[in-house]
């Protein structure tokens, strides 16, 4: 892991421009009002029996909590939120605004920060056990709903 890299895109994320339109940019995703930007991607698990799994995402939780203590360095400690109930609300049929519905559905929690009148989440993501991890960063208009 790159942190001297992922602070440098983060930073330039919190004062970039929102894409108009949803779709790819050269971090990641973005949209009206957020950017996704995916700091790091593991390899998929499909042939694992499940070791090298468990290796990974404790790796890429140890990566984040680490970014997370250098991004609290510059703007104080972080609330770390769980996203399972933005996730329970979003499958019974609540209309969640993005980026906040599909990020719940992969990333279970965030660090969070509010900087600038934007949100900056940190989190790691997997959409499905034999997916890879990916260590993500949000930056949005919107707070957590």
């Amino acid at each position: 892991m790159s942190i001297t890299r992922h602070l440098a895109l983060i930073e330039r994320l919190c004062s970039a421009e929102f894409p108009a339109e949803p779709g790819r940019s050269d971090a990641g995703t973005g949209g009206p009002g957020y950017h996704v930007a995916e700091l790091q991607t593991s390899a998929d698990f499909w042939e694992d029996d499940g070791t090298r799994r468990e290796e990974t995402e404790e790796q890429y939780e140890a990566d984040r909590d680490a970014l997370s203590e250098r991004l609290a360095e510059r703007w104080g400690a972080p609330d770390v939120i769980s996203l399972w109930s933005v996730q329970d609300r979003s499958m019974d049929g609540e209309d969640i605004p993005e980026p906040w519905a599909v990020l719940s559905s992969h990333v279970p929690d965030v660090h969070l920060w509010q900087v600038d009148g934007r949100w900056v989440a940190l989190g790691v993501s997997q959409w499905d056990k034999e997916l890879p991890f990916q260590l993500v960063a949000l930056i949005t208009e919107m707070g957590p709903p």
